[in-house]
């Protein structure tokens, strides 16, 4: 009776020490599969490992550029657009208006976040009021100046005189006024969109570049109805 009871034991007591090891397997290959809860994609040593460098999480140095130029030229349309709300004459002309503004706003948010997650600077707000005034305070926008060549880093951009001629026009000048000026500023956006499809790596901000390269675009068309 004893020898039987020593028999049943050994293969039990061996099934459990198989049972536990391959449990305290498992731990450590989740531990080192999460290495200790980081989902960043990066190693231990902080660097990207080959499987974050295949993600839409890796970025360069031309979608920072990317981020920084099109906040401030956004940010110049939808005060254009706040403009034209109380400006323009033609119904068609204050829709227009409205869809780039409700466009551009949540892009402006959008890439601010991308931005302030790659520990970049986002560039500072610019003083709106002023832009309904005779300057804007376009000065201190990245890519913008007191010379000639005054946004040429960022094309399309208006100068301070194009946008205090807009702001003291009303009606049907108005309206000339804006859509001309907002083909010109929306061919600037098309621009830097098709640079940063070409030279940036972040697939959302790519993305975010066909989406600026397909609506502008058909915006342009319609101005360009528009304006006869």
């Amino acid at each position: 009776m004893h020898a039987t009871c020593s028999a049943r034991t050994v293969p039990i007591r061996r099934a459990a020490l198989a049972a536990a090891a391959v449990t305290a397997a498992a731990l450590t290959l989740s531990a080192c599969g999460s290495e200790g809860g980081k989902t960043d994609g990066t190693s231990p040593s902080g660097r990207p490992s080959a499987a974050a460098g295949a993600s839409a999480g890796t970025h360069n140095a031309a979608d920072v550029t990317f981020a920084k130029g099109m906040i401030p030229h956004h940010r110049q349309a939808v005060a254009m657009a706040d403009l034209a709300a109380t400006r323009a004459g033609s119904a068609d002309v204050k829709a227009l208006a409205a869809a780039i503004k409700k466009a551009q706003d949540p892009e402006i948010t959008k890439m601010s976040g991308w931005l302030k997650s790659w520990g970049e600077k986002v560039p500072q707000d610019q003083d709106m009021a002023g832009m309904h005034g005779g300057t804007h305070g376009m000065e201190g926008m990245p890519g913008m100046d007191h010379g000639e060549g005054a946004g040429e880093a960022m094309p399309g951009m208006m100068s301070a005189q194009e946008m205090a001629t807009m702001k003291n026009a009303t009606g049907k000048a108005f309206d000339t006024q804006f859509l001309k000026l907002m083909v010109k500023h929306h061919q600037g956006a098309v621009e830097m969109a098709g640079t940063e499809r070409k030279q940036g790596a972040y697939g959302p901000a790519k993305k975010l570049a066909g989406d600026i390269i397909t609506a502008q675009n058909a915006e342009i068309a319609t101005m360009r109805k528009l304006l006869g």
